[in-house]
């Protein structure tokens, strides 16, 4: 019972941040085709979005996961907290969940607290959805820098240099 107040709890702060959503066409067939990223890809963006950081002055954790939330490819400067290591992978979890933007679903926390209840989330700014085209293909987390706008811009600035958008 206690999951699924927390299932509609996450689609209903979904809904309040995104507007009445379209109706989705459920596939026909028993099988589904879904874009995810690639080993190479995550490791370049885990790899680039841990160099971002560094070069603003601060040692952090990049974790990417696919569109599941399954980690990928892991990133970590040499001085950066032991931290950082879990607090990358949650936040890439949450966004890649949620297919938002921590740092928004952050700021519905006071109107739907149950969110912080779901287990694995984490909803601190710093995690990124990865798109390809309208389709959200990974996230990235970042943790270490002194604030979760800053994890999340050096994520967003290596999204731009490695897939362009």
């Amino acid at each position: 019972m206690k999951n699924l107040a927390l299932t509609a709890a996450l689609i209903a702060s979904t809904t309040l941040a995104q507007g009445t959503p379209a109706p989705v066409q459920l596939a026909g067939s028993p099988t589904v085709q879904v874009a995810t990223l690639s080993l190479k890809t995550a490791s370049a963006l885990a790899l680039r979005t841990v160099e971002n950081c560094a070069a603003a002055g601060y040692n952090v954790t990049a974790t990417v996961v696919d569109r599941s939330g399954v980690t990928l490819a892991v990133a970590r400067a040499e001085n950066a907290g032991p931290h950082t290591v879990d607090a990358s992978l949650r936040k890439a979890y949450t966004s890649a969940s949620a297919r938002n933007l921590t740092s928004e679903m952050a700021k519905n926390l006071a109107t739907t607290p149950a969110l912080a209840d779901i287990p694995g989330y984490l909803l601190l700014a710093g995690g990124v959805p990865v798109r390809v085209g309208n389709a959200v293909v990974g996230a990235i987390g970042v943790g270490g820098a002194p604030s979760g706008m800053i994890d999340e811009k050096c994520a967003t600035d290596a999204i731009q240099a490695v897939l362009g958008g």
